[in-house]
């Protein structure tokens, strides 16, 4: 009869032979480590550090927080010279024409909801800096798994504003023909993963990507995935951290901390020093910057692209920021925060305020040009608007499509009781803003 061996055992036996095990090290060295006085220090292979001889706890309270980087002050003026991105006149004014396009776009949206035009959407006041200061320190190869308020990153790459309205109206050109919730946006050739409702789910598909990225023959690009913080309070931000920072992959985490996940305020959702604290834990290097200063933001993902890539390795970006608007358009946040404390955020902090105080000082921006850029920015926006509205809807017969390559038979049973059913009671759909059946 065989007799079975548990892992424990073998190992065991690898030790007392003097094989090398999980530290490269032989039994002999790790009996010489422990017997010699001088060199008494930890060989356990789960951590590095120091043996002490009285008990200490580590208190979080005691450790000062990770600072946070910034570049420009509310006033828009540089607090380090050598901290300057140097961007030119052209980078720069694209900077601030995206973020004032992505505010003009929220707040035509948002109305066109409360007037019942469309379902659903999700504003992104107070956040610009993150979307475009990141979005500027990417290759647009990287590829972007984002959570569902980083319209500006799409916006930086090209997404027109006609794309922002036929997915939001889901009208006849919405790529995904009506099937996904309006905000959730997708472009293939942008590198941009369409976004999914369930909260971070983007993590670990990231965490995956990036991996596959490192093994693939074009390794010159990372992946970005942005969450929130209440995000990180999900299974699958453990996971997603964990799993990227043990394989190596390319993958930068960007956390926008923008004070609440809905109605939960942070203060109610962790204890320690936010969510870059945790970057350490997993081995992984970790930055916090100030969210509404747009150069902090690009200096710090520019930088972690540079790591991510080049060193293969993932980073953690926390940017401390904060959420103006409602969390969606199903949100009252007046029913969990003061009038006072928002109107501080959007008019003393604001990054969109800020970044023109910059280009102002800087001779290249003046209030003639932001009072233009405005009017012509809600024209457009308004144009974009009215053709997606008056655009119809997908065919119903898109229930059925694009999940085999040949429709089943089943399926091709459902769809034509489907054509009989309407067919015969027409009245009660509105066929006439929908395209006909095929």
């Amino acid at each position: 009869m065989h007799r079975v061996i548990s892992s424990a055992a073998l190992q065991f036996a690898r030790i007392r032979c003097g094989v090398f095990v999980g530290n490269s090290m032989t039994a002999s060295t790790i009996r010489r480590l422990h017997d010699d006085g001088k060199d008494d220090k930890p060989q356990y292979p789960g951590f590095k550090t120091e043996y002490i001889n009285k008990l200490e706890f580590l208190e979080p309270d005691i450790n000062e927080g990770i600072p946070v980087y910034r570049v420009l002050n509310r006033d828009g003026k540089l607090l380090d010279e050598s901290q300057d991105p140097k961007l030119d006149t052209d980078t720069l004014l694209k900077m601030y024409r995206s973020m004032t396009m992505l505010k003009s776009m929220d707040e035509i949206m948002y109305e066109s909801q409360r007037q019942g035009r469309i379902s659903f959407y999700m504003t992104n006041y107070g956040e610009e800096g993150t979307h475009i200061g990141s979005a500027a320190g990417l290759d647009d190869r990287d590829l972007v798994f984002g959570q569902y308020r980083e319209a500006g990153v799409l916006m930086w790459r090209g997404f027109q504003l006609s794309e922002f309205m036929d997915q939001c109206y889901a009208n006849v050109n919405d790529p995904a023909k009506g099937r996904q919730m309006p905000v959730h946006y997708g472009s293939k050739d942008l590198n941009y993963y369409t976004i999914s409702s369930p909260l971070a789910t983007q993590m670990p598909q990231a965490s995956g990507a990036a991996y596959a990225l490192k093994l693939s023959d074009d390794p010159d690009r990372c992946v970005i995935c942005y969450f929130g913080e209440g995000a990180a309070s999900e299974g699958d931000a453990h996971a997603a951290l964990n799993f990227a920072a043990t394989l190596d992959a390319p993958c930068i985490f960007f956390c926008r901390n923008n004070g609440y996940a809905i109605s939960t305020p942070t203060s109610d959702q962790y204890r320690g020093d936010g969510i870059g604290a945790r970057g350490p834990g997993y081995g992984m290097i970790t930055v916090r910057v100030d969210g509404n200063d747009v150069f902090a933001v690009y200096n710090a993902t520019k930088k972690a692209r540079q790591i991510a890539v080049q060193e293969s390795r993932p980073v953690l970006i926390e940017a401390m920021t904060y959420r103006v608007g409602h969390h969606s358009t199903s949100d009252d946040s007046s029913a969990y925060r003061s009038v006072d404390e928002v109107n501080y955020w959007q008019s003393a902090d604001s990054p969109i305020n800020r970044f023109r105080h910059y280009i102002t000082n800087k001779g290249i921006w003046d209030s003639a040009k932001d009072k233009e850029l405005k009017k012509t920015n809600k024209k457009q926006v308004m144009e974009a608007f009215t053709m997606a509205e008056k655009r119809l809807k997908p065919s119903p017969t898109h229930l059925f499509t694009d999940v085999y390559h040949d429709l089943p038979a089943h399926l091709q049973k459902q769809l034509n009781e489907l054509k009989e059913h309407v067919k015969k009671y027409p009245q009660h759909y509105p066929l006439s803003s929908h395209e006909p059946f095929c």
